[in-house]
């Protein structure tokens, strides 16, 4: 056995600090793509748990991943003028809309919301979502799909209130934790090449079909 293959058997991560495997990926491979490619605008990297002295919802970098936070405009599904919720035909009047530091979603109903942040996706990076811990102890479920290879925008939120009680969401502050794990490689088709509906969206983005 060479002295080189003994040495990479025992210590098999040798190699340069940019470089980076496949898995998910660590607090300082997010701040240099944040930093260096405009991967998270605005980009906090450190975790902000206060704010003028009170105790606020936790956002910013973590360990291995990134929380982000809502922003402060809602709109709120209402089923007044509606008896049928179609995703393929979906009406804007299903939603009342609201500028506000705390949205109070009413019981059993949900609304969608956006990220502060915006987001470029890497080409060999994929990034799924998980609601804060804090809101799904209240019954506050966050949901969203995976944000895939090459798209960029601000994130659609949709948080369901599962509780048959009103529920307060709180904006600007943290929302959902986003993990990234790099592809071993490239994929041969990412969302911007396949020009996807939901590219460089801003603000909430209704369905499209």
């Amino acid at each position: 056995m060479t002295a080189t293959l003994k040495n990479n058997l025992i210590n098999p991560v040798q190699d340069t600090e940019s470089e980076a495997f496949p898995g998910i990926m660590p607090d300082h491979w997010i701040r240099e793509q944040a930093q260096n490619n405009q991967m998270i605008e605005p980009f906090v990297e450190k975790q902000n748990r206060e704010k003028d002295g009170e105790k606020i919802i936790s956002y910013g970098l973590s360990s291995y991943g990134y929380d982000t936070r809502v922003a402060n405009k809602f709109m709120i599904f209402t089923n007044v003028d509606n008896a049928i919720v179609d995703p393929k035909n979906f009406s804007s009047q299903s939603f009342v809309e609201r500028e506000t530091d705390v949205c109070v979603i009413p019981p059993n109903s949900f609304v969608l919301c956006h990220t502060v942040e915006y987001f470029k996706i890497p080409k060999d990076v994929l990034v799924i979502c998980l609601g804060k811990s804090t809101y799904a102890r209240c019954g506050l479920i966050v949901n969203v799909t995976p944000l895939e290879p090459g798209w960029e925008g601000h994130v659609t939120l949709e948080i369901s209130n599962t509780t048959p009680l009103p529920a307060k969401v709180y904006a600007n502050e943290g929302i959902a934790q986003l993990l990234f794990f790099k592809g071993s490689t490239p994929c041969e088709v990412n969302y911007a090449s396949r020009a996807g509906k939901y590219m460089e969206q801003r603000g909430v983005t209704l369905p499209r079909t």
